[in-house]
């Protein structure tokens, strides 16, 4: 994004973890890539309650600690600050979005502020960011979450025209699953398919996904896997949900 002023050193709160478009560590595969087969969990038994049933108390206290609970998607946002060292361009984008001064803007102030530098986004990408980068559906955005949209947004359209070689504007299957190793995701060649028929704007016909739609496509495998994550510690490509947990983390990407 020429004219994009750059993130700036240590960017981020408390110790910042890499950032979001990193290629992974040195000898770490990207998530969800195929394990050895020695390294398989072994398979949960089939649950014998009705589907979405609460489990039943475990007997004399024991058994595995419960689940942690879900967020309320729908929880209000918390106000927040421009991180320290914030380029002034950004702030000033921010400020001219946010009228009414209250520190937050919403989903069509950040779609306008977004256009202010040749970023055009659908309405759902639009909450897809928001959701992404405040964890709630209630369609606002604060300073530090609207820094972290700007810089990763600057990121990812630079894997975007890395990967289209031939400045089509558009990406075809294998660049996209370039693209996304890049980014830490390894997806399979069903889940890739799928990928490129859902964001291909032709509907599948061209197997090629424009800028737009490859943002949209990001936030979709970057959401999905970090809630998987969030049950996966160990990062053994396997986790368990109980109902409730499963609706609330699909929802909010089918919903935005």
């Amino acid at each position: 994004m020429a004219g994009h002023p750059n993130a700036p050193p240590n960017y981020g709160y408390g110790a910042p973890p890499p950032p979001y478009g990193a290629s992974p560590a040195y000898g770490q595969q990207p998530y969800g890539a195929p394990q050895h087969p020695a390294d398989k969990p072994a398979k949960d038994k089939p649950p014998k309650d009705p589907y979405g049933a609460a489990p039943p108390p475990a007997a004399g206290g024991g058994g595995y600690p419960p689940a942690p609970g879900y967020g309320n998607p729908f929880a209000a946002l918390m106000p927040s600050q421009f991180p320290p060292g914030t380029d002034p361009s950004v702030v000033a984008c921010f400020q001219m979005a946010d009228q009414d001064g209250s520190g937050l803007i919403d989903d069509t102030e950040l779609q306008r502020a977004l256009s202010t530098y040749n970023q055009s986004f659908s309405m759902r990408t639009v909450h897809l960011l928001m959701y992404l980068f405040t964890n709630t559906n209630a369609r606002k955005i604060g300073p530090k979450e609207f820094t972290q949209v700007f810089y990763s947004l600057q990121n990812w359209r630079g894997i975007f025209e890395r990967f289209d070689r031939d400045r089509s504007g558009k990406i075809d299957a294998n660049e996209l699953r370039e693209a996304l190793l890049s980014l830490g995701f390894s997806v399979s060649p069903v889940v890739l398919d799928l990928l490129v028929s859902k964001f291909d704007k032709s509907g599948g016909k061209n197997r090629a996904i424009e800028y737009d739609n490859f943002i949209e496509c990001c936030l979709t495998v970057k959401g999905l896997t970090e809630k998987f994550k969030e049950r996966d510690p160990m990062y053994s490509g396997s986790a368990t949900f109980n109902y409730e947990g499963f609706m609330l983390t699909v929802l909010p990407f089918l919903i935005a």
